[in-house]
């Protein structure tokens, strides 16, 4: 099932998917897509029956599409350098000897960051001036836990979405650390839809590309990942427990604007389109600010 939140005349609901354009309010079921997630198993099959005898379908056209999760409960968690043409490509352009991580590195982007497809991203000369773009496949957790093992990762997983990790790399040297050059407003875009994981039994298969001004700056597949999904579930929920609706972001390919020669970072008026095979595209315009 391909899940939504959107706004319209009315306000804002979650949604389920119907055919190509078509969209069916689950209102009746839950008031936004935590308390979905929350109901599990049972409110995926009500929504699908929700979705299913519905008379009629709203039209996307219609509707505004917001982030899936336009709100988390907590920040996203990210993963650095999880594709090894993007470890050295980082490090090749830091000036830095080449090496690829032992385990994952774990960052975080604050909730506040989130914003949906088609959402405009301010670029504001006096914060950054080294804007960057990266594609990410991202997966939520569905039922939580702790010390869960790789063997039984996959079940925790509710569904996947793709997440644009708009970075500041000068805030990034900056700062020394992540958080502040991945967390400027608007600087997750998110979406456009979170689909179910029994429709993408093998995430590894997916495509990503990225495209700025229709030129395709990324291009890769997630079976390039160094560390897969269910190895990141066993790592961060060691000791740690995860909560439903936690957001995972599994890392960008290479091809990101900070490792081309020249730099080439984002403008105001450019568009970015991120693609994932079976989830869709994530649309968003750079805007001064």
């Amino acid at each position: 099932m391909r899940l939504v939140t959107y706004r319209d005349e009315a306000g804002t609901h979650v949604g389920a998917r119907r055919g190509a354009d078509g969209v069916v309010a689950l209102d009746a079921l839950a008031l936004d897509m935590l308390a979905l997630i929350d109901l599990g198993a049972e409110g995926l099959a009500r929504a699908a029956q929700i979705a299913e005898r519905a008379e009629n379908a709203r039209p996307l056209a219609a509707v505004q599409l917001l982030a899936p999760i336009p709100r988390p409960r907590q920040n996203i968690i990210c993963v650095g350098l999880n594709y090894a043409a993007h470890a050295i490509e980082a490090a090749v352009a830091r000036g830095r000897a080449p090496k690829l991580p032992e385990v994952p590195v774990f960052f975080t982007k604050a909730a506040g960051a989130v914003c949906g497809p088609e959402a405009e991203i301010p670029l504001d000369p006096r914060v950054t001036s080294q804007l960057d773009y990266e594609v990410e496949l991202a997966f939520v957790i569905g039922p939580g836990g702790r010390d869960i093992s790789a063997a039984q990762a996959m079940r925790h997983v509710y569904g996947y979405t793709i997440v644009n990790d708009i970075s500041a790399r000068d805030l990034q040297n900056r700062h020394q650390q992540y958080f502040k050059g991945k967390s400027l407003d608007r600087s997750c875009p998110m979406g456009p839809c979170l689909v179910t994981a029994d429709e993408i039994p093998a995430p590894g298969a997916l495509g990503l590309r990225l495209r700025v001004n229709g030129e395709i700056r990324q291009d890769s597949v997630v079976s390039d990942l160094i560390f897969k999904p269910a190895a990141l579930i066993e790592s961060l929920s060691l000791g740690m427990t995860l909560e439903p609706g936690t957001i995972i972001s599994t890392g960008t390919p290479s091809g990101v604007a900070l490792g081309m020669t020249p730099p080439r970072y984002l403008q105001p008026g450019d568009v970015i389109e991120a693609e994932i095979d079976q989830i869709g595209v994530l649309r968003n315009r750079i805007v001064a600010a």
